[in-house]
């Protein structure tokens, strides 16, 4: 076969010829033309796809940090994450009493106030203002305020009574009051988001 690729050739196949490693010169071309494209197409992607990215006045809407150092044993209020109102309440010794014996009662959802508050925090309670039947606002965090038959929110729109922990008791209302993803920064101070 070496005696057949001697002086028969044409001129042109010196291009299809395999250099002393085994590469063809055309295998080049392709590797370069494919790298430049890859390259070329990386470059226009990244803008587009960075352009999706939330901007940063999204970035800072994204969490809220509540001071609950005012807010009073039995109080509650309203304030807003991510657009929708967000309670936070701060339990009196009764209520947590309260809702630690009912933590065992027949609920539509079953959650103990364990669950729905941090540990060495059981006092402070924060849950999305929003009732989960059809995302009305329910009344019992502001003064005054009717709170239902079990003392912690109502929903006058279909009547949803929610306890003190924002467990759902009685209505139509399938869920408890959402409990958002939240920290405390300091024993005052908490992040919500």
């Amino acid at each position: 076969m070496a005696e057949m690729s001697g002086a028969t050739t044409p001129a042109g196949a010196s291009e299809m010829t395999e250099g002393a490693d085994g590469v063809r010169r055309r295998d080049w071309i392709h590797i370069a033309a494919l790298s430049t494209a890859g390259v070329g197409g990386a470059s226009l992607l990244f803008p587009l796809v960075s352009q999706m990215s939330p901007t940063a006045d999204v970035l800072a809407a994204s969490s809220t940090e509540v001071d609950v150092a005012a807010i009073q044993p039995g109080q509650s209020i309203k304030t807003s994450f991510r657009k929708q109102p967000l309670f936070v309440k701060r339990l009196t010794a009764q209520e947590i009493a309260a809702a630690k014996s009912d933590d065992a009662a027949e609920m539509r959802d079953p959650q103990t106030l364990a669950e729905r508050t941090k540990a060495g925090h059981e006092d402070i309670l924060i849950t999305m203002g929003v009732c989960t039947h059809l995302g009305c606002v329910p009344l019992g965090a502001a003064e005054g305020e009717y709170k239902g038959e079990f003392g912690g929110y109502f929903c006058p729109c279909h009547g949803s009574h929610y306890d003190v922990a924002g467990r759902i008791r009685k209505g139509p209302a399938p869920l408890n009051l959402k409990v958002p993803e939240y920290a405390f920064k300091s024993d005052s101070v908490v992040r919500v988001g």
